[in-house]
């Protein structure tokens, strides 16, 4: 049986409870305290770490979501990618994964054998062991990882823990969800949408191979909430961030098809949430969705001293990593973000 074209287009990080509703919700639970928890949830960061002696700790996360493109084997490739990104993104090394399933009853088999196959070529790629799973049967396809990496103690990359000077780079163009919605649709070519798949099944392993050799101040993966929410969460309350538009990595469709007002549901949340903290110094509907676009295994977010931004910028683009610096770390301003 021809497995492509199998699944439906309704999910990814497209399909993430939105920042502010998911903050309202995590607010009121009691929280963890223990020595050993160097990060939890109150920090709303990547991934929970756990020391386990004085030169190891552990990585623990877990991700999955609907389907954002039709072909299993692809859908599979993609989920998984993202899964392990939060490891890569505290700076860690993915030590196992777990696959969690949820798949209709009625539906075949073999379409989530696709799934499986695609979820764990990129756990071998990430030299990673895939240790077993759970499934149950829903009326929609998910699928994801729960991840365990490793790290040391004294080398974690926090999401909200830039300094003030910082340049700002992203590992990864933008504009994924625009692209996949608009090309599910017919608006979009499909040169544009292989590009993007493309783009969401690469592993961050690799840019972060070459990102833990600088003093970076502060790491996250921009993923549902957008690289406008992500930055967000990275400025910490404490600075605000100048945007340059003409330095922002994105996919031209992407931005042709925002233009033309192929829009997707998390980015309009991402947009009611973020609307009060941004300035636009612009006038360019495009590039407005583009920061508010969620992304499904989006690239890394980093923020580096303006020092170094120039050479780590030219290290990943060497490495065929579309790396760019696009930003600055300001001092706190009326609006938290400032586009220009």
């Amino acid at each position: 049986m021809d497995t492509v074209q199998q699944l439906i287009v309704c999910g990814g990080c497209n399909a993430k409870i939105g920042p502010g509703n998911l903050g309202e919700l995590l607010a009121d639970l009691p929280k963890t305290t223990n020595e050993n928890l160097l990060v939890g949830f109150d920090s709303t960061d990547d991934a929970a770490v756990i020391k386990l002696r004085e030169d190891l700790a552990i990585i623990q996360t877990l991700d999955f979501f609907p389907t954002m493109v039709t072909d299993p084997y692809l859908f599979g490739k993609i989920a998984a990618a993202n899964a392990l990104s939060d490891v890569y993104a505290m700076g860690g090394e993915v030590l196992s994964a777990l696959n969690i399933v949820a798949f209709p009853e009625e539906k075949d088999l073999s379409i989530l054998k696709e799934i499986l196959r695609g979820g764990s070529e990129k756990v071998q790629e990430a030299g990673a062991i895939l240790a077993g799973g759970h499934s149950i049967h829903d009326q929609s396809v998910k699928y994801g990882l729960s991840v365990t990496g490793t790290i040391d103690p004294t080398k974690i990359y926090q999401n909200n823990t830039c300094q003030l000077g910082d340049h700002l780079i992203l590992t990864k163009p933008l504009g994924v969800s625009i692209i996949t919605v608009g090309y599910s649709a017919a608006e979009i070519s499909e040169t544009a949408f292989v590009k993007a798949t493309t783009s969401m099944e690469t592993l961050n392993k690799y840019a972060m191979e070459i990102i833990r050799n600088y003093p970076i101040n502060s790491c996250t993966d921009v993923t549902g909430f957008g690289l406008a929410g992500h930055l967000h969460e990275m400025l910490n309350d404490k600075f605000s961030a100048k945007i340059h538009s003409k330095d922002l990595p994105y996919f031209e469709e992407a931005y042709q098809g925002a233009k033309e007002f192929i829009l997707t549901a998390g980015g309009q949340r991402n947009r009611n949430y973020m609307q009060d903290k941004i300035a636009f110094e612009i006038d360019d509907f495009g590039i407005e969705e583009l920061l508010f676009d969620p992304q499904t295994s989006g690239g890394l977010l980093v923020s580096v001293p303006a020092d170094q931004a120039t050479v780590l910028v030219k290290e990943l683009q060497a490495a065929d990593i579309p790396a760019k610096d696009f930003g600055v770390v300001i001092e706190k301003q009326g609006k938290e973000l400032l586009v220009d």
